[in-house]
């Protein structure tokens, strides 16, 4: 479905929706909207189409340098997406893109079917559900495992809420889930500052996930690692494949090797090559720019 096609769709559905208005108390949907035979729930992303995000034909110049240059590419729901490419092929950019850090000069960028990410700010995106995690690990110190995953979950932030805020069953429940999900479960109590750099890696994945993201951005997340956090990192992404949509961006091929379907090759701010990996492996132009012989 191209994004021309998208957007009129999106269009139509806002008139219908201004034409009809959801119904209050208990309705045929349970208080859903519907809309072209399909229901439209809101908050939720419309990946009717088998896509959860698309860019297509997007550039990017800085000072007269094309950082991205038509790039075309779309993922689909539950996808784990490696991305690899020489450095300064776009990939960081990209990103940036994506979650509304930088501005194209052309194309455009939708999540699902009918949301324009070019018309969100930063803070907009990742309420929306897409997080990103930069290969640096960022959490709270001096805070222990668990504090800092209450912190990242979805409530409201003002001071008074945040000093009466207690965690009810359900959310008690999922900081479990997330602390068994990333290898924590027995380091909850323990400071963050004194986990080793890919246990920080870990917290900062599961404070995404307290967040319920619908696609997470992770970049280089392996880097620093030893073989046995990168290893027990090949098993939490592919645990999280499926249930949520991943776009990896990563050199480290045996890690790669491990978790990947399909991978997408760029360079010079466009799609070189995709495929399995040993197919991108096997084409000369990722032999010439970037994996050498």
């Amino acid at each position: 479905m191209t994004p021309e096609l998208m957007e009129q769709n999106a269009r139509h559905l806002d008139a219908y929706r201004a034409a009809h208005p959801p119904k209050t108390g208990n309705t045929e949907s349970g208080g859903r909207t519907a809309a072209f035979s399909r229901l439209t729930i809101p908050g939720e992303v419309d990946t009717t189409h088998g896509r959860i995000l698309y860019l297509e034909d997007v550039s990017v110049s800085f000072d007269g340098f094309k950082a991205i240059n038509q790039l075309s590419l779309d993922i689909a729901p539950g996808e784990l997406r490696c991305i690899i490419g020489p450095n300064g092929a776009g990939k960081t950019t990209m990103m940036d893109i994506i979650t509304g850090k930088t501005r194209p000069d052309a194309g455009r960028v939708f999540f699902g079917s009918t949301i324009d990410l070019l018309r969100y700010k930063e803070a907009d995106i990742a309420q929306m559900g897409i997080g990103r995690k930069f290969q640096k690990p960022t959490v709270f110190e001096q805070l222990t495992v668990f504090e800092n995953l209450e912190l990242a979950l979805k409530t409201n932030k003002a001071v008074t809420q945040s000093m009466l805020f207690k965690l009810d069953s359900t959310q008690s429940d999922r900081l479990a889930e997330v602390l068994h999900t990333i290898h924590l479960s027995e380091s909850v109590s323990r400071q963050a500052g004194f986990l080793s750099h890919g246990q920080k890696q870990w917290l900062e994945i599961g404070m995404l996930l307290m967040q319920d993201p619908k696609l997470l951005l992770l970049d280089e997340p392996v880097a620093g690692m030893t073989d046995e956090e990168t290893e027990r990192t090949a098993e939490l992404f592919l645990s999280l494949k499926g249930k949520h949509s991943l776009m990896v961006v990563e050199h480290d091929m045996s890690f790669i090797n491990t978790i990947s379907d399909i991978v997408t090759v760029l360079c010079d701010g466009s799609v070189l090559a995709q495929g399995t990996l040993a197919q991108v492996q096997a084409d000369e132009r990722v032999i010439e720019v970037y994996l050498g012989r």
